[in-house]
């Protein structure tokens, strides 16, 4: 069977990496609802030091020795991040002008990625370097994928699909380096929070719950493009 018959039976003969690529998208929106869900719960916790995401923001940053790291307000919900290239930690609408539990877990866990950036966290630095053929490759790579199927049905050759594959593959590498960056943000958000005693004992729960839920998502998203991987892998096997 060739690749290009191998597309058009497609829905008729679905493989397990196929079933998993499904399964681990319902578990991509169930994970993003309760995401959601924390979030605007723990948005209306206020926490006795009254501080903005703002002040909490600025305060670690100086906090670690930081003063060159703008924070800014971004427009949106849970859009928030860090920008390395030009050193602004950018806080969303629910985030910069709260003083919510929710608001002092987020902006701590964007400073955690400052705090990365400064001492040169080797994982943060990895996908930076991946930054900008990871763009390119998502935009791209299913072109690559199509013009693949179509050369394989008229000549029989699969370097086109392979090559979209190998791009699909550097989507999955940033996906999977993404893991500890975040994951470690998070750790160093959380130890902050402890030692400044800004939050009660309760909301320190709280907020690791809304930073735990947060990284699920991108464990969810690295789980898709490893899946998607496989999938596109197993349908060039299959010819």
């Amino acid at each position: 069977m060739t690749l290009l018959a191998t597309s058009q039976s497609f829905f008729g003969s679905m493989g397990p990496e196929f079933l998993l690529i499904i399964i681990i998208g319902i578990a991509g929106f169930i994970v993003q609802a309760r995401l959601q869900s924390v979030f605007n719960k723990y948005a209306q916790v206020p926490f006795a030091g009254g501080l903005t995401g703002k002040d909490v923001a600025e305060k670690m940053l100086r906090d670690n020795g930081i003063t060159d790291v703008k924070v800014t307000h971004t427009p949106g919900q849970l859009t928030d991040h860090f920008n390395p290239a030009n050193k602004t930690v950018n806080l969303s609408d629910a985030v910069y002008a709260s003083n919510s539990v929710a608001a002092a877990a987020v902006a701590a866990h964007e400073c955690g990625h400052a705090v990365q950036h400064a001492v040169g966290y080797a994982p943060l630095k990895m996908r930076s370097a991946l930054v900008p053929v990871t763009s390119f490759s998502s935009r791209f790579a299913i072109f690559f994928i199509i013009g693949g199927i179509i050369m394989a049905g008229v000549s029989q050759s699969l370097v086109l699909f392979w090559i979209g594959i190998a791009m699909i593959a550097v989507s999955a590498l940033f996906s999977v380096v993404t893991l500890p960056v975040e994951y470690d943000a998070s750790r160093r958000a959380l130890a902050w929070l402890e030692g400044q005693h800004i939050l009660t004992s309760q909301q320190q729960n709280q907020a690791k719950e809304a930073l735990m839920w947060a990284a699920r998502t991108y464990l969810v998203a690295a789980l898709s493009a490893i899946a998607t991987l496989l999938y596109y892998i197993g349908l060039a096997r299959r010819d």
